[in-house]
This record gives structure tokens, C-alpha cells and sequence, in this order.
């Protein structure tokens, strides 16, 4: 029997969750389209449930990784700040080294089993 070591990176501030891959996602996805309706859409969530996602990382981060201007003749936009910029890379970071960690565990794991 094969096991593997297993686990998901996310990332609570003191008020609830503040990063996961899904808010990472969105957060790159308005960064490569300038929308959040765009964003919503590729992601097939709703436009409020996107705005509401921002709204709480904006909130509970010292400085917004989103700002928007809004609609009109021309439409809105949306633009990822620098340190929204910083949060992705930080996340990509942790989430690539936590993920080599869970590599290793599974050839302890192994390695464990085969000696049982």
C-alpha cells in the first residue's frame, strides 16, 4: 500500500481566512485581466462573490491588494497593487516549499512502511 503525505496552504488573519489558492487565484486572474468581472467569470463565481473575497483581503490586510475604479461609459477596472503582487510570490513561495516538505514526508512515509 502506497501512502501519501498530503495538505493545502491557506492562511487566516486573526478576523478568519485571509489567503488560499482560490483568493490567489483571483487575485492573478484580475491582475491578468484588470476585471473583477472578468476574473468572476473565468473562475464561474459571481461577480458579488469575487467583490465580497476582495473586500475581506483588502480589510484585513494593512494596505488593499485590489483597488477598482469604477464603471461607466468606459467601464471600471481593477488593478493588483505591489503588495498584493508581494502576497501572491509570498503564498507561491510557501505553498512550493510546503509542498517539497510533503514530498519528503512521503519517502519518510515510505521508507518507514518497507522497513515494517
Amino acid at each position: 500500500m502506497k501512502l501519501i503525505a498530503n495538505g493545502r496552504v491557506w492562511i487566516d488573519s486573526a478576523d478568519g481566512a485571509f489567503l488560499g489558492y482560490g483568493r490567489i487565484e483571483l487575485l492573478e486572474k484580475i491582475g491578468q485581466l484588470g476585471s473583477i468581472r472578468q476574473a468572476a467569470l473565468e473562475m464561474k463565481i459571481s461577480y458579488k462573490q469575487a467583490w465580497e473575497l476582495i473586500e475581506q483581503m483588502n480589510n484585513r490586510n494593512e494596505k488593499p491588494l485590489i483597488v477598482s475604479k469604477r464603471g461607466g461609459k468606459g467601464g471600471g477596472s481593477a488593478l493588483l497593487t505591489p503588495e498584493g503582487k508581494q502576497l501572491i510570490a509570498l503564498f507561491n513561495s510557501f505553498n512550493k516549499e510546503f509542498q517539497t516538505f510533503l514530498v519528503d514526508q512521503t519517502q519518510k512515509l515510505s521508507t518507514l512502511l518497507a522497513s515494517v
